[in-house]
This record gives C-alpha cells, structure tokens and sequence, in this order.
C-alpha cells in the first residue's frame, strides 16, 4: 500500500478512553509510526463490551488501528526508563493525562522537550492549566454542559439536553490533529519542537460561538445573542406521509420554488419570507408553515422535488442502518475488513478524499502489548533484559 504522508514520523500516543486515540488514529491513518503507551491493564476503551476476545472491544477496532500496543507499567522505574529512551525516538507525543500525574511520572513537557528539543509535546485537558478550572477533572458530558453546548437546547425543548454523541471529545480530537500537523510543519521550518495545550472548555466555546456570537461580536453588541434560526423549536426534521425528512430552502430561488410547488407562490414576496434576513427574523413561523406542508407528501416525493430544483433535503437516517444507504454503499465508506486475532468487523474509512496523498489502512488494531517485545528490541534491550522486564510485570505483552 503507498505510504501516507507522515510516513517516517513517530508519534506517542499516551491517550486514554476517545479524544486522543481518536486524533492519533487519524495521524496513523496519514502513515504516521504511532506508538501506543498503555498501561498493563489497558484503559476502559479496550475492555469495554461487547468484544469478542479481552481486551479488543468494538471501540478499539477503529480507535487503536494503525498504531503498535507498547504495555508498561509507567509508575515503575523501569518503566518510565523505556518511555524516556522511546521519547528520544518521537516527533510528537499525544497525551491526555492530567498535567500533575504528568509531573509525578517526570513526563511534563519541560523534562521530555529537554531531553528531546525537538519534540512535539501536545497535551489535551479538559481546561486550560492557567484558568481557575486548570485542575477540574473533565469528560465529553460536563464539557457539553460547561461550553454553553447543552444549554442551548433549552431554547429549542425547553431544558438542557446533551448531544447524543461524544462530540466534546471528537471536536477536540480534530483540533489535536491539526495542531500537532502545523507544529511539524514549524519544525521542519525552524528544527524547534515545542508544547502544545488543547483544553477541551475552551475548544467548544470557541466551536459553539462560531455562529452564535451573532450581534454579540460587536461591542457593544448590535444584536441579540444566538443565530436565531438555529434556537427556534420549529428547526427539526419534518414528519411527511411516511416518515422524516429534513426540507431546507435557503435561498431566495429555493423559496421561489418551494412555495410555488406548494401552491402558494404569493408568499415569495411575503413581507415574511422575502428575503433572507427576512426569514432569519421570522423562523419559527416559516418552519411551522414548511412542517404543515411537508405532511402532504410521501419522503420519496419531497426528496425527488427538492433534488430537481437544488433544495437542500434529505431523508433521515437511522444510524444503525448506514449500511444501507447507496451512497455510504457506492463510495464504500465503510468496508469488511478481516481482523487477525477477531475475524471481520467493519472498517470505517478516512471520508477525506486526496489527488495526491493517502490515508489507509496500514495496521489493524493491535492485542494489548502486541508490539512490546518488538519495541523494546528497537530501542536497544536484549532478550534477558525484556524476560526480566516481563517477569516483574513492568512490561505486559499480549498472549
């Protein structure tokens, strides 16, 4: 398979649970050398259920491919011995440890960046480590509630209400990779490495006032807060003859056509709906009109008007079943791929198409300590010392 474009670059990854396993997966999927430094036990993503063998969950089989397992016990000196000779190795090291269980294992960033200058040190929290919440423990939930995610449903159902997806994480994930991709890009520059922060909290405000900020952004503020179209309780998935679909006219010519093919073409120059700030300012009326027309069409009706004219629109999917939708099925997003140790599973794909570079899969999901033996072997320890390591439980390999 051709190598992706961080072929040559090692990373460590000492993640736990999604948001780093997921941002290091994406650098492995880039052909990045990634490393994972796991405890002895492994963390609750690998022992999650269900699973057809311990230690391999249906979490780790997309989280942790492209990546070798290295299983140390970090709280023992020799363990934190090999770390820092495998640091030495690294262009980055991922981690989302807390930054005082950092400092208590001599992992911080000032004594790894010291004895590797050129490291790429990034560490995700939950808060910036200089804010009052610096020392607040933090998961996808109490970020939802903290960035203002969570409260913004009350506008639309009446009371806070989390995103049914670990969003808080994944958001920060993508920022993780790209932080760490424009540090090399630094480093090949300057040969400098450096540290890297990517608090959680800080993230997702800054992720949720991209168009909130609305009238706010002036100071002082020129508007209300909130994009009104996205709080009005109208704003949901319409229900038709036989099923849900999402319907939505956005410009002037979509609101032309939609209103003429719902007989009433008079309300294109509606002082209402005229023009798009028009109908910013009057949505949930607009939404209520839209949702009392979309109940006198079959799904597969709006879907083939809107289609026709360009009108944004389309079914709602039930999640559980992508995989009978013919565009996941025809572009082949998701494919049976064959695990050594725990037979097919489904392998979900980079969705990001390149004309040049690739992404791939290099690794499947490696066995607790899979690689240990291996790594150490790379990094200079001969066979008594690994047996010895073994022995003494300061290195876990799989069976």
């Amino acid at each position: 398979m051709e190598q992706g474009a961080l072929n040559g670059i090692r990373v460590i990854d000492l993640t736990t649970v999604l948001m780093g396993p997921m941002a290091t997966r994406m650098l492995g999927d880039h052909g990045a050398d990634v490393i994972r430094v796991e405890p002895t036990t492994g963390d609750s993503t690998r022992n999650g259920l269900p699973s057809r063998s311990a230690g391999m969950s249906g979490f780790s089989l997309n989280l942790q491919r492209n990546k070798r397992s290295l299983s140390i016990d970090l709280k023992n000196d020799g363990g934190r011995e090999v770390m820092l000779k495998l640091v030495k190795t690294a262009d980055a090291l991922v981690t989302n440890m807390r930054a005082e269980a950092l400092m208590r294992l001599g992992l911080d960033a000032e004594s790894l960046i010291s004895a590797n200058p050129s490291l790429i040190y990034c560490r995700a929290n939950g808060f910036a480590a200089d804010g009052p919440y610096g020392n607040k423990a933090a998961y996808d939930d109490a970020i939802q509630a903290a960035s203002g995610l969570a409260g913004l449903f009350t506008a639309t159902n009446g009371r806070p209400t989390y995103v049914p997806a670990v969003i808080a994480d994944k958001v920060t994930g993508l920022h993780i990779v790209q932080a760490v991709m424009a540090a090399l890009i630094h480093r090949h520059r300057t040969g400098s490495g450096q540290s890297i922060e990517v608090p959680m909290f800080e993230t997702m405000v800054s992720f949720n006032l991209v168009e909130h900020l609305r009238g706010a952004a002036f100071e002082p503020p020129e508007g209300p807060f909130g994009y009104e179209r996205l709080l009005s309780p109208a704003r949901k998935p319409y229900e038709t003859v036989d099923g849900f679909v999402c319907l939505l006219p956005y410009t002037d010519k979509n609101f032309e056509d939609f209103f003429g093919f719902i007989g009433q073409p008079e309300l294109s120059s509606d002082e209402r709906f005229a023009t798009h700030n028009d109908r910013v300012t009057n949505t949930s009326e607009l939404y209520e009109l839209i949702g009392e027309a979309a109940l006198l069409k079959t799904t597969d009706q709006w879907l083939e008007f809107c289609d026709g004219v360009s009108i944004p629109a389309a079914a709602v999917l039930d999640l559980a079943k992508f995989d009978d939708d013919p565009h996941l099925s025809e572009v082949g997003l998701v494919e049976i791929m064959n695990h050594p140790s725990e037979g097919d599973y489904r392998y979900v794909k980079d969705p990001v198409i390149y004309s040049e570079t690739s992404t791939g899969l290099y690794r499947h999901a490696p066995r607790l300590g899979e690689h240990s033996i291996e790594l150490l072997e790379e990094l200079g320890y001969d066979e008594a010392k690994i047996l010895k390591m073994v022995g003494e439980g300061t290195v876990t390999v799989s069976s």
